[in-house]
Formats: structure tokens, C-alpha cells, sequence
């Protein structure tokens, strides 16, 4: 069985997020959506709301799991046997942030493949600080993010 980790912060997890799953489901067997916890950032929704919300939004594909993971991502994608890290690139600047991460990656663990995967062209815009700036300002965000995560950001946003 082909397994790959799709790691991210997923605050919130947008359409983009989820064209990217779907691709990488059509090359792995199953694929863990893995919540990092990222000191560097300060997310808007709690570790547990982003795993409740991937539950939801990510019903439909028996060949997927939610997790979480704290530490190395090498580590976590050896203890579940993976084969490779899912990345979705949406422009260059992405590219350089995640080439650097990718060859570090390598350097910790030479086993650990990195697959860069591009989103639909409508997506390649979207990112999940623009949906939570924009939902900030009572902006309508519907056509980004599931009708879950919609909900769950006009709540956060009242």
C-alpha cells in the first residue's frame, strides 16, 4: 500500500486544500491529512476545530485519515510506513519556501520522497490567510471554503 502525509495548517481548509487531496488520491493508496502544530503561527481555529473540520470535509473518501502530528515530519512519515510528502504549489514563491523544506526533509531522512502537486488554475489564488482575512471583514467566502468551514468561520468571526 502506497501511503502519503498531506501536512499543512489547514486554518482553515479551503477548496484548494481539497483539490490537492484529491490528486493526491489518485496517486496513493491513502493519504493521512495531517495537522501540523506550527509555533511560528497563530491560528484562528484550535488544533481540534481543524481536525473536526477535515473530519467533515473529508467524509466522503474512505481512503483518507485525519491526524496530527508535533515534532519531524520525517519522523511521523516513518513511523506510518509513507512514501511520500504531498505539497501543493501554487506559484514560485511557494516553490522556494517548499524546495527548502523538501531537501531538508531528504537530508533528515534520504528515504523520504516529496511530491509537489499544482492546484486547478482557480485555486492558485487562494490561500488560507486570504479566506481568514477576508471572513474577518465580512467578506463572503463561500466560494472557498465548504459550507462547514463557512459556518465555522462566521461563528469565529462574530
Amino acid at each position: 500500500m502506497k501511503i502519503a502525509i498531506y501536512p499543512g495548517t489547514f486554518d482553515p481548509v479551503t477548496y484548494g486544500h481539497l483539490d490537492i487531496l484529491e490528486r493526491a488520491l489518485k496517486l496513493f493508496d491513502k493519504v493521512f491529512v495531517t495537522v501540523a502544530r506550527n509555533s511560528a503561527k497563530n491560528p484562528l481555529f484550535t488544533e481540534d476545530e481543524r481536525i473536526h473540520l477535515l473530519h467533515q470535509v473529508t467524509r466522503q473518501y474512505k481512503n483518507v485519515e485525519i491526524d496530527s502530528f508535533q515534532g519531524l515530519l520525517v519522523d511521523y512519515v516513518r513511523r506510518h510506513k509513507a512514501v511520500a510528502i504531498v505539497r501543493g504549489l501554487r506559484a514560485m514563491t511557494d516553490f522556494e519556501f517548499e524546495l527548502q523544506m523538501a531537501l531538508m526533509n531528504r537530508k533528515l531522512n534520504d528515504h523520504v520522497e516529496t511530491i509537489f502537486l499544482m492546484p486547478n488554475e482557480k485555486y492558485t489564488y487562494l490561500s488560507s490567510n486570504i479566506v481568514r482575512e477576508i471572513a474577518r471583514l465580512g467578506g463572503d467566502v463561500s466560494q472557498f471554503v465548504p459550507k462547514t468551514v463557512l459556518s465555522a468561520l462566521k461563528r469565529k468571526n462574530r
